[in-house]
């Protein structure tokens, strides 16, 4: 199983990034996908999943501004981020669980993808 996570880097306060989440060695349709983050200091937080019916769930902080979807036929998973801000630094991960539901709990994942740094800073 693999996770490739990608799309980061440095964006101004107010500006955009997509994350893609790509997937291999797993049969991805069948499973829930979360992304997360870990700011420096800061223990790692769940910010938007998306079940393997395409539900979804985002942690308050991110509500309105960040938008999760999938693409099963290129098994990959998308973080669009808007508006974001100073406080969304942090290294974004992606993670995979043969589940159907999903969740913001780490310990939900089995599988975790290496992470892909954000920096908001002007």
């Amino acid at each position: 199983v693999q996770l490739q996570a990608s799309g980061g880097g440095l964006v101004q306060p107010g500006g955009s990034l997509v994350l893609s989440c790509a997937a291999s060695g797993f049969t991805f349709d069948g499973s829930a996908i979360g992304w997360f983050r870990q700011a420096p200091g800061k223990e790692r937080e769940g910010i938007s999943c998306i079940s393997s019916y395409g539900d979804n769930e985002y942690v308050d902080s991110v509500k309105g501004r960040f938008a999760i979807s999938r693409d099963i036929a290129k098994q990959s998973v998308y973080l669009q981020m808007n508006s974001l801000k100073p406080e969304d630094t942090a290294v974004y991960y992606c993670a995979a669980q043969r589940f159907s539901r999903c969740s913001l709990l780490p310990e939900w994942y089995r599988f975790w993808g290496q992470g892909t740094l954000v920096t908001v800073s002007s």
